[in-house]
């Protein structure tokens, strides 16, 4: 996990305009951040939200940079007592930015205590145990917090509206990846060709972070094989030993969408029952796995639970008629 992080932070784009992608957001950041420059003041709080993979820690590391501060950061499930909340907003300097990701998992307590940091800069809470408990304030600098989610449904209302700033990331196009994959290997000094390249972009589900983490391992296989240029050989040959499928499925996506064919006809199947079927935790499906086949339109949630479509039967080649039987 720390090689993957440092791997991560060697490729991860400084400055807003190396990074590829959502334009729309890039551009709106770019004009956010200048104001806030030009008027001497922090930059208003920003929620990031998407699909897993899509550049969320990268813009908050951007939005620091950009700024000229320091980036403090946190999760959600870390922060459990409100002394963990206290220690990290101390600790900031005037216009700092304080990265909280996976923000929704945040408890609900903390998130209150959160409200007048955020709006206020101020900090209440109460220590000692019971029965000589007292309440201290904490005056704290201005600061940005930037926070990400995978899920901005599962936030509060009184939490999201304290965001002045709310960007959803989108996945990308191909051309985008390719762009990305180009730059990546000329970070890491391992050439790649362009069919290769848009190859690698093809099987990689929109995500920048899956296409980089395919081009590691595609280059272990050029290097094993004393190919000084990744190609579009390699490249496939890597992929296929991978199993990964022409469009970027992974074995996973295959036995969740199988398992709902053969097992359930078809759906609809609650999301436990799935979950318990093929050996995965619900999070894990509903974060990892299920966006992207809804994206390419495999996949349906219901009320009732999750539906094959029409276009899954047909790309595995299964009969409707046959399974709803």
């Amino acid at each position: 996990m720390e090689n993957e992080e440092k791997y991560e932070m060697s490729i991860r784009p400084a400055l807003i305009d190396e990074y590829i992608g959502q334009t729309e957001v890039k551009e709106n950041m770019k004009v956010f951040i200048e104001a806030a420059k030009m008027r001497g003041e922090s930059l208003d709080h920003v929620l990031l939200y998407g699909p897993p993979g899509l550049g969320k820690t990268t813009m908050a590391y951007i939005i620091a940079n950009e700024l000229g501060v320091n980036i403090k950061t946190a999760s959600g499930p870390s922060i459990e007592k409100s002394g963990d909340l206290a220690a990290v907003l101390s600790s900031l300097e005037p216009g700092d930015v304080l990265f909280i990701d996976e923000i929704h998992r945040m408890p609900r307590f903390i998130e209150e205590i959160l409200y007048p940091a955020m709006e206020d800069f101020s900090l209440d809470i109460i220590i000692g145990s019971e029965g000589s408990t007292r309440n201290i304030k904490i005056d704290l600098p201005p600061f940005t917090l930037v926070g990400a989610t995978t899920k901005a449904g599962d936030l509060t209302s009184p939490l999201r509206d304290r965001f002045g700033i709310v960007n959803k990331l989108q996945y990308y196009t191909e051309d985008e990846l390719t762009q990305i994959i180009k730059r990546t290997s000329s970070v890491l000094e391992t050439e790649i060709d362009d069919d290769a390249a848009k190859e690698l972009a093809f099987r990689s589900r929109g995500t920048p972070r899956i296409a980089n983490k395919y081009f590691r391992r595609v280059r272990d296989f050029a290097l094993v094989e004393g190919k000084s240029v990744i190609d579009l050989e390699v490249t496939k040959k890597a992929l296929d030993r991978l199993k990964i499928d022409r469009i970027g499925l992974d074995e996973t996506d295959k036995e969740l969408i199988l398992t709902i064919i053969e097992k359930f006809n078809g759906g609809p199947v609650g999301i436990d029952t799935l979950a318990t079927a093929v050996g995965e935790e619900v999070s894990t499906i509903e974060d990892m796995y299920e966006p992207y086949l809804i994206q390419i339109g495999m996949l349906k949630r219901t009320s009732r639970g999750r539906i094959a479509t029409q276009k899954a039967y047909e790309y595995f080649e299964k009969n409707h008629q046959k399974a709803m039987n």
